[in-house]
C-alpha cells in the first residue's frame, strides 16, 4: 500500500465504515465524529506520507529550441530529472460543509537535480543543474460519499497547485549559455511540477485510497451466529467544526436476518472537542444484540440435581420437595427434577445519565424426570431481578466490553399442578445458580465485546466514557500505526 494511501486514508481518520443504507428517516445506531483536533492530526500525518510520495514522482525529460544574439540557433535538452529532497511545512485539513474535506499545504520546498545537453551545429555541450522550487501550495477537495452497498467513497473533486519561485542553477562547460533561457526554463519547470503534483493526488485517490476503503468489511462477525452491520446510512456530513458519519450499527443473526421492530433513538451529542474522535453508541446497538442472542436461545438454561452444590439443603428431587409440596413427593416418589429457565423477552439496556441498568424477566418451569425419559411439567415460576451494568473500552482490541452485576432474584409462583407452596425455599438455590453460573457465563461473553468501526492501522488511546440518555459517548485520541 502506497504512502499516498496512508495519507489520504488518514484524512478520514480511519473511521469511515461500512451493508445496506438505512431507510429515509431512520436514525443511526452509531455516530462517529471527527473534531478539528482530529483533523489537525490527520493533516500532520498526511503531510508526512505525501512528502514521501512526492519523492516517487517521475519527472519527464523536456527539450526545446533557442535563438540567442551573437550565438545563433540551437537545441537544449533536460533529462535524468530527480527529486533530491522535498519538505512540506504547513498543512490544514478543514471540513467543507455539504461536501467533505479540504486539504491545503503551504510554504513547501522541492529540490530537483538533473542533467542538460546543448547542441549547436556540430557542437555538443553538457552538464548538470539544480532547481530549487519554493513556495509550493497545494489545495485538494475530497468529496465524501457512500455506495448503494453502504461502503464509503472518496473522490478528488478538485486539485490545484501553485509555485511561487523557481531558481535554476547550471554547471558545466558553457552552462552560462543556458542562463539566457532562465525565464523560459523556469516557466517550463513550474508548469510541469504543478501538473505532476495534482496528477499524483488524483491518481492516489483513484488507485490507492478508494480501493483501500473497499477493503473495509460491510459487516463485522462477532461469533458463529451473530454479526454487526456497520454500513453508512448516508454520505459523511461535514459542518464548520467537525465531520460526522452516520452508521447503522445493528446486530443480526447470520442464519436469518429479520427486520428490527424498533428504531434507534435520536441522539443529542454534547459539544465536546477535547479528543480527536467521538463515538455516540446508542442503546439500539446493545438492544439489537440482546434481541439476536435472545432469539438464538443464548440465555436459556437448565438446572439438574448434579449441578446443585453438595452443601445445599435443597436438592432437585421429589423427596427434597416433600416438606412444601407433599403431593409431588407422593405422586412421583424418589424422582429427580429439572428446572428449565428462559428469558421471557429480550432484556433491553436502559441508559440514563451516569447509569446503566436492565430488568430481565425470566420464567422457570419444573419437570419431573420420569423413568421413561419423559419430562412431566409440575410448576412454573416467574423470576424478577434488577441488574446494573458497566461498559468499558479496551484500547488493545478497540472493543466495547461489558459487565453485569445482578441483584438477588425474586420468585413468584405462576402455575402449579399441586398445592400452592412457599417459593422462598427455592430462592437460595436459584440465586446460587444465577449468580455463580448463569451471569458469569454471560459476563464471559460480554468481556469479549464488539469492535468499533476503524480502518486498518488506526488505534485509539486516552479514552473517556460518558453515559447519556439513550447512548454511550466515547471520546479518544487517534494514533496511526505505521507499518
Amino acid at each position: 500500500m502506497g504512502a499516498s494511501t496512508r495519507a489520504l486514508s488518514l484524512l478520514l481518520l480511519g473511521l469511515l465504515l461500512v451493508s445496506f443504507p438505512g431507510a429515509l428517516g431512520t436514525n443511526p445506531g452509531l455516530v462517529a465524529r471527527i473534531t478539528n483536533k482530529g483533523l489537525e492530526y490527520a493533516a500532520r500525518e498526511g503531510l508526512v506520507a505525501l512528502q514521501s510520495e512526492l519523492h516517487r514522482i517521475t519527472l519527464p525529460d523536456f527539450s526545446g529550441d533557442f535563438k540567442i544574439s551573437h550565438v545563433g540557433r540551437g537545441r537544449y535538452e533536460f533529462h535524468s530529472l530527480n527529486i533530491r529532497s522535498c519538505e512540506l511545512l504547513g498543512s490544514a485539513l478543514t471540513p467543507l460543509p455539504g461536501q467533505g474535506l479540504s486539504l491545503s499545504i503551504s510554504d513547501s520546498f522541492i529540490w530537483v537535480e538533473g542533467k542538460w545537453k546543448v547542441r549547436k551545429s556540430f557542437l555538443k555541450l553538457q552538464g548538470s543543474f539544480d532547481v530549487q522550487v519554493k513556495g509550493i501550495t497545494i489545495s485538494v477537495n475530497l468529496l465524501l460519499g457512500s455506495e448503494p452497498s453502504g461502503r464509503p467513497t472518496a473522490t478528488a473533486s478538485s486539485c490545484s497547485s501553485h509555485i511561487r519561485d523557481v531558481d535554476v542553477d547550471f554547471s558545466g562547460d558553457l552552462g552560462w549559455l543556458l542562463n539566457f533561457l532562465h525565464s523560459e526554463i523556469e516557466s517550463t519547470f513550474r508548469k510541469m511540477l504543478e501538473s505532476k503534483i495534482c496528477e499524483m493526488v488524483q491518481k492516489s485517490v483513484t488507485s490507492d485510497l478508494q480501493p483501500y476503503l473497499q477493503t473495509l468489511p460491510v459487516t463485522t462477525e462477532i461469533d458463529s451466529f451473530a454479526g454487526i452491520d456497520y454500513s453508512l446510512m448516508e454520505a459523511p456530513q461535514a459542518t464548520a467544526q467537525m465531520l460526522d458519519m452516520m452508521l447503522k450499527a445493528e446486530f443480526f443473526n447470520h442464519d436469518h436476518r429479520s427486520p428490527v421492530a424498533f428504531l434507534a433513538p435520536v441522539m443529542s451529542l454534547p459539544e465536546e472537542h477535547n479528543r480527536m474522535v467521538y463515538f455516540a453508541i446508542s442503546d439500539y446497538v446493545f438492544n439489537t444484540a440482546s434481541l439476536v442472542y435472545h432469539e438464538a436461545g443464548y440465555l436459556n438454561f437448565s438446572i439438574t440435581d448434579d449441578m446443585v452444590p453438595p452443601t445445599s439443603t435443597i436438592r432437585l428431587t421429589t423427596k427434597s420437595f416433600r416438606a412444601f409440596i407433599p403431593r409431588l413427593a407422593r405422586q412421583y416418589p424418589n424422582m429427580n427434577l429439572e428446572l428449565q429457565g428462559a428469558v421471557v423477552s429480550a432484556p433491553f439496556l436502559n441508559f440514563s445519565p451516569g447509569n446503566l441498568s436492565l430488568a430481565p424477566q425470566m420464567e422457570i418451569e419444573a419437570f419431573v424426570l420420569l423413568p421413561s425419559s419423559i419430562k412431566e411439567p409440575v410448576f412454573r415460576l416467574r423470576v424478577a431481578t434488577n441488574v446494573s451494568a458497566m461498559l468499558n473500552f479496551n484500547t488493545n482490541t478497540s472493543k466495547i466490553t461489558g459487565f453485569l452485576k445482578p441483584e438477588e432474584v425474586r420468585l413468584e409462583l405462576k402455575e402449579s399442578k399441586f398445592e400452592v407452596f412457599n417459593v422462598e425455599l427455592l430462592e437460595a438455590l436459584l440465586n446460587y445458580y444465577i449468580l455463580n453460573t448463569l451471569y458469569p457465563e454471560v459476563n464471559d461473553k460480554l468481556t469479549k465485546g464488539f469492535p468499533l468501526p476503524l480502518l486498518k492501522n488506526i488505534q485509539l488511546y486516552d479514552p473517556v466514557l460518558q453515559i447519556h440518555k439513550d447512548f454511550l459517548f466515547l471520546g479518544a485520541n487517534v494514533q496511526y500505526m505505521r507499518v
